[in-house]
């Protein structure tokens, strides 16, 4: 007889509940604290690294490593109003736990994506990394983005700020949530097929 073990996430999503929705939702409204921000320059170094590494691992689609940079039990949510809130109440562009983030890379990597016929070509900027400490070790990381998007000979241009929460893991950092904060989020975005 073998032991079940905990649930596996990329299975099911159990963890997703009302209090993973209060913690993410609390989780993002309550900072930046400026009482609270890492200004060690060393350690905002780190997390700039991480989302430097995050995004060439995008533009190299390599989305199984990408993967591999958050916890089991994550998030990944667009919201469709500008500043995010409680996506229970509100409209998300994309609301993914890890169950459907590894459906998201299978499809990317399935011949039935069509979205990504001919396949985009992207490249990514990060800037202005800022850190704060959080409750329990976590921290929470915000950085301006923009990605360039070439496909089909068609180029476009998503740009905003992420919002991470982060914890320490057995191989560094690990993500438990990313909010990607996009500047025209409530406009018509014509199917954001890429990882943003």
């Amino acid at each position: 007889m073998t032991e079940a073990g905990p649930p596996d996430p990329s299975r099911s999503s159990y963890y997703v509940g009302n209090d993973f929705y209060d913690s993410l939702a609390a989780a993002f409204a309550r900072w930046p604290a400026d009482d609270r921000e890492i200004a060690d320059a060393a350690g905002r170094d780190e997390f700039r690294r991480l989302l430097e590494r995050e995004a060439r691992i995008l533009d190299e689609r390599r989305f199984e490593d990408w993967l591999a940079l958050f916890a089991p039990e994550c998030a990944y949510w667009i919201p469709g109003t500008p500043g995010g809130g409680d996506p229970r109440r509100e409209i998300a562009i994309a609301f993914d736990d890890r169950r459907r983030l590894e459906d998201r890379i299978f499809r990317l990597r399935s011949k039935s994506a069509w979205s990504q016929a001919p396949e985009s070509r992207t490249m990514r900027a990060v800037s202005n990394v800022q850190a704060w400490r959080a409750d329990r070790a976590a921290a929470m990381v915000r950085a301006n983005f923009a990605v360039t998007e070439f496909r089909d000979g068609e180029t476009r241009t998503w740009a905003g700020w992420a919002g991470y929460r982060l914890r320490p893991g057995r191989a560094g950092w690990e993500i438990l949530a990313k909010q990607v904060n996009l500047l025209d989020c409530d406009r018509n975005l014509r199917n954001p097929s890429i990882v943003l």
